[in-house]
C-alpha cells in the first residue's frame, strides 16, 4: 500500500467545516439506547431522484426495523456536493454513507476515508454479478496500486452512457433515412449525411442549421479511441498524443468544422452553444447521455422528435463512447460497517427502487436499470409498450455499456489518473486549431510538453 497522501482535489473549501455542516455529517449517535444502529447518508440528486431515495430509505428503515434505528439522509445539489464532502473530510466528520467517482478511489482509499467492502460482502452472501455494466463496478476497484482491480470499494449507483441522438424531423425534412443503429455511419458517410442536412433556411446567405455539434470536452474522445489512439500510454503515466493515429483523429474532429463546415463554426459556438442548439432544433446530431433522457423527452424542453443512434467509426471499425458513473461508499471510520454496506447494497439493487429510478413505475427515467434482468426484461418491454416514454433505440446505450463488434464504452483516461489537469491543458487550446489559427501539428509539439509536465506533478503527488 502507498504512504497516505494529501487529498488534492478542493481543500480550499475547508471554511465549510464550520459554516456548511451542520445537519451535514454524522448523526449524534450511532446507536440508538436499545442497541439500534443509526446511519447517516449525504447524497447529490435532483427533486424526482431525492424522493425515490427518500422513500427507498423509509422503506429499508421499516424492512430493517429490529436493528435499524434512524437512517438520517442530507440531500444537496452537485455543484455544492464536492465542496462540502470536502468540508467534512477535513472536519472527519464523514457520514456513513457517501458518494464517490472511480477517480477519486485510489485517493479516497490512501487517505483512510472509505472502506473495504470486500469481506463484508463476502461474509453477508451480497452477490454483485447481477448488475448491468460489470466495467462501471469494476472501477470501484483498488488493489493497493490501480484503480480496476482488487478490492471493490463501493458499489454503482449507477452506470451512464454518452451516446450519440439525431433530429428526426430534420432527416424528415431532408428525406434522408435514418441512421441504423445496427451498423453505424463511417466518418465518410457520416460527413455526407451532414453535409446534406447543413443548410441555410431562411436564404439569408448564412448557415442556420447544422449537421452536427461538437463539443471539445465530450465528443473528441469518441474519435480518438475509434481509430486505435489514446491520450495516454497503459500506464497511464505518459501522454501520447504525438502517434499518427491520434493526429488522424484530432484532424478529422475538425474538419468537420473547417473543412466541411458542418458544424458551428467557434466563434458561433461562442455566441450559443452547441447544447443549446440542439434543444433549438439548429443540429441534426448531438450528444445524449443516459441521464439527459428525461429532459430530452420533455416536449417543453425538446420539442422535437429524436432517437439515439451511435457516433461515427473510424479506422478500428467501432464506434466508442465514454462511460461515467457514480458509487456509494461507507466511511472507513463508520461504527456500523457492515449495516451500511447492506443499505447500499439496497439502493443499488433492490427492485422497486430500480423501477423507480429508470420510469419503469415513476414514468420518468433518471438512469438504467442497475439489474441486469430487470434492465433487458421488464425495462425494455415497458419502452416497446409506451409506458415508459423513451428512445426506441435504447440498445445503443446497452450496446455501449455492454460492448460489441461494433460499439465499445470506455471510462475516460481521466479516471485513472490523479486529476485531470494534463487533459484540461489539452483542451484549452483546442478551439485554435479549429479555428484554423494553428494546424494539428503545430498544436501538439506546443501542448504535449505541457501536458506531461502536469501529469508527471500528478503522479509524483501520490508517490
Amino acid at each position: 500500500m502507498k504512504a497516505k497522501k494529501i487529498l488534492a482535489v478542493g481543500l480550499a473549501a475547508t471554511t465549510l467545516a464550520t459554516t456548511a455542516l451542520a445537519g451535514c455529517g454524522k448523526s449524534d449517535s450511532s446507536e440508538t439506547a436499545d442497541g439500534k444502529k443509526n446511519l447517516s447518508v449525504f447524497i447529490f440528486a435532483n427533486d424526482h431522484e431525492s424522493k425515490v431515495y427518500k422513500d427507498m430509505i423509509k422503506k429499508f428503515e421499516e424492512d430493517h426495523k429490529d436493528t435499524i434505528g434512524k437512517v438520517d439522509i442530507q440531500i444537496t445539489t452537485q455543484e455544492e456536493y464536492s465542496k462540502t464532502l470536502t468540508g467534512m473530510m477535513t472536519a472527519g466528520d464523514l457520514p456513513d454513507v457517501f458518494y464517490v467517482g472511480p477517480e477519486a478511489v485510489e485517493q479516497y482509499v490512501e487517505n483512510g476515508y472509505i472502506a473495504n467492502l470486500q469481506p463484508i460482502l463476502e461474509e453477508k452472501g451480497i452477490s454483485t454479478d447481477g448488475l448491468v455494466a460489470q466495467e462501471a463496478l469494476n472501477s470501484y476497484r483498488y488493489d493497493g496500486e490501480k484503480t480496476g482491480s482488487g478490492d471493490l470499494y463501493a458499489l454503482p449507483k449507477d452506470a451512464s452512457v454518452f451516446a450519440y441522438a439525431y433530429n428526426k424531423d430534420i432527416f424528415d425534412e431532408a428525406g434522408i433515412p435514418y441512421p441504423d443503429p445496427e451498423n453505424p455511419y463511417t466518418y465518410e458517410e457520416f460527413v455526407d449525411v451532414c453535409q446534406k442536412l447543413t443548410k441555410d433556411k431562411d436564404g439569408d446567405g448564412e448557415i442556420d442549421q447544422w449537421g452536427c455539434g461538437m463539443a471539445n470536452a465530450f465528443m473528441l474522445q469518441q474519435y480518438v479511441w475509434s481509430n486505435g489512439a489514446t491520450y495516454l500510454t497503459d500506464d497511464y503515466k505518459t501522454v501520447n498524443i504525438d502517434t499518427p493515429e491520434f493526429k488522424d483523429a484530432v484532424q478529422k474532429y475538425v474538419d468537420l468544422t473547417l473543412k466541411y463546415k458542418v458544424t458551428p463554426t467557434v466563434e458561433q459556438d461562442a455566441s450559443l452553444g452547441v447544447y443549446q442548439r440542439w434543444l433549438a432544433g439548429q443540429e441534426a446530431f448531438y450528444a445524449c447521455g443516459t441521464w439527459d433522457v428525461a429532459a430530452f423527452m420533455d416536449k417543453e424542453t425538446f420539442p422535437f422528435n429524436w432517437d439515439l443512434c451511435a457516433y461515427p467509426t473510424l479506422s478500428t471499425g467501432k464506434s466508442m463512447t465514454w462511460l461515467g458513473t457514480v458509487g456509494f461508499c461507507v466511511s472507513e471510520k463508520s461504527k456500523n460497517k457492515e449495516e451500511a454496506t447492506e443499505l447500499i447494497s439496497y439502493l443499488c439493487t433492490d427492485e422497486n427502487g430500480q423501477k423507480e429510478l429508470s420510469g419503469i413505475t415513476g414514468g420518468q427515467s433518471i438512469q438504467l436499470p442497475n439489474i441486469k434482468t430487470l434492465a433487458e426484461g421488464e425495462f425494455v418491454e415497458a419502452i416497446n409498450d409506451g409506458t415508459l416514454s423513451f428512445p426506441s433505440n435504447v440498445d445503443v446505450f446497452f450496446n455501449y455499456l455492454n460492448g460489441t463488434d461494433k460499439y465499445e464504452g470506455r471510462f475516460q483516461e481521466t479516471t485513472y489518473t490523479p486529476n485531470a489537469e494534463w487533459n484540461d491543458i489539452f483542451l484549452e487550446g483546442l478551439d485554435n486549431v479549429k479555428n484554423g489559427s494553428m494546424t494539428v501539428d503545430e498544436y501538439i509539439e506546443q501542448v504535449k510538453p505541457k501536458m506531461q509536465e502536469s501529469l508527471d506533478e500528478a503522479w509524483e503527488s501520490v508517490e
